[in-house]
């Protein structure tokens, strides 16, 4: 029997017993759905992880007082310790030697208003002229604002695109005023569009400069993230963070055995925290995906067996008319590889709804990649063969007078 004869054959055998083919995908369906659904998201959010969430540049490092935080431990012992105050930014910003420039930042919430138009909990950025080199924003309108605009504290502002579309929906914001908290502020610049991540807007958010927020709204007692550029890029990114660290343990006085009373951030620590996240999301969701394949290729395991048994006589009768036990076991072999793949191209299509729902609704970014859905379909078909194995190899030892026989 030629190929196209067997995978006639295994068509016509699938088409008898529709209903029963059709059941009998449905583990393999959840499971390579699952498997598909969640590596798109976990893909997607990789990338958008590296290249948005967390902002920094491979060459840019962050000194806080918080650091990464991975426990409620962690956490309290970071409330004990001392605020990174302006003080320390101007001495770091003065005597680091590895760095290529030094910013800062502060933050905060409050109400904005322009009119009788009005947007609540929006983020308060006070920030240094250079924020903006150092995290590479982007934008749609406008400047940001002037070296000599931060150091005079002007009430200056560049807007994200939540605020422009609640408070100048059919106007340009560029040259005019908005409250923050009851203070004028003249917008300059207009943030390009961020979208949300995870259900939350990365576009309502105000910045204005660090001297101006920090005599505005925190008076000067809030703790700062100083921002550091390593001088020789990503490969001076370690000797830049150890001078900073020895600095700004000079000046705490820290003994040598004590830990580091503040937390330096670099974007491969936060890549690092994801990869660990990411994994783990991932280890789990092959193991939910492995016991729905499993499952899936148990019953189409069973379904083979009674289909051998079902079909007895006319495997007797094909073997008594010359088929050899290779045609009979690549058929059955065939039939279980086929309703696999069925199985498969159904998971990968429903895996890819879910995870395009995801991104539409739940804002969370997916990455459907032609890899993972190539993924999903080789598991699909390995799971068919083995399972399709024993039926086969049971199919083809039986003798032709004995099948024959069989009532």
């Amino acid at each position: 029997m030629d190929l196209a004869e067997l995978f006639s054959e295994a068509l016509r055998a699938i088409r008898t017993h529709a209903l029963r083919s059709f059941l009998t995908l449905l583990g393999i369906v959840i499971g390579v759905a699952t498997l598909v659904g969640v590596i798109s998201v976990i893909s997607g959010l990789n990338v958008f992880v590296r290249d948005k969430l967390f902002g920094l540049a491979p060459d840019v490092f962050v000194v806080t007082k918080f650091g990464i935080i991975r426990s409620h431990e962690e956490f309290l012992d970071a409330l004990k310790r001392p605020d990174v105050n302006w003080e320390d930014y101007q001495r770091l910003r003065a005597e680091l030697k590895q760095a290529a420039q030094v910013g800062a930042q502060v933050g905060g919430t409050a109400a904005v208003t322009f009119r009788d138009h009005r947007l609540g909990g929006v983020r308060i950025q006070g920030t240094t002229a250079n924020y903006a080199s150092l995290m590479s924003l982007d934008l749609a309108a406008g400047r940001y604002f002037l070296d000599s605009e931060a150091r005079a504290g002007q009430a200056v502002a560049v807007i994200g695109w939540d605020v422009k579309d609640e408070l100048y929906p059919h106007l340009d914001p560029i040259g005019r005023d908005v409250l923050i908290d009851g203070v004028p502020f003249r917008v300059i610049g207009l943030l390009t569009q961020q979208g949300k991540t995870l259900g939350e807007s990365r576009d309502n958010v105000v910045m204005v400069p660090i001297d101006t927020h920090r005599k505005a709204f925190s008076g000067g007692r809030t703790t700062l993230d100083v921002l550091i550029q390593a001088r020789d890029g990503v490969e001076g990114v370690e000797t830049s963070a150890d001078e900073a660290r020895a600095l700004l343990r000079a000046l705490r006085h820290t003994d040598f055995r004590a830990p580091d009373p503040f937390g330096i951030i670099t974007a491969e620590s936060l890549q690092e925290i994801w990869r660990q996240i990411s994994t783990a999301a991932f280890l789990l969701t092959v193991l939910i995906a492995s016991v729905s394949l499993g499952v899936g290729g148990i019953v189409i395991m069973n379904i083979m067996l009674v289909a051998v048994a079902e079909r007895t006589q006319e495997i007797g009768l094909r073997r008594a008319l010359g088929a050899r036990q290779r045609d009979v076991r690549r058929q059955f072999l065939l039939e279980a590889s086929l309703l696999s793949l069925a199985g498969g191209l159904a998971g990968v299509l429903v895996g890819s709804l879910v995870a395009l729902a995801v991104d539409r609704i739940a804002h969370f970014p997916a990455n459907l990649t032609p890899g993972t859905a190539a993924l999903g379909l080789g598991l699909s078909i390995a799971v068919g063969l083995a399972a399709g194995y024993w039926p086969a190899v049971a199919a083809s030892n039986l003798l032709p007078v004995d099948a024959l026989r069989a009532e």
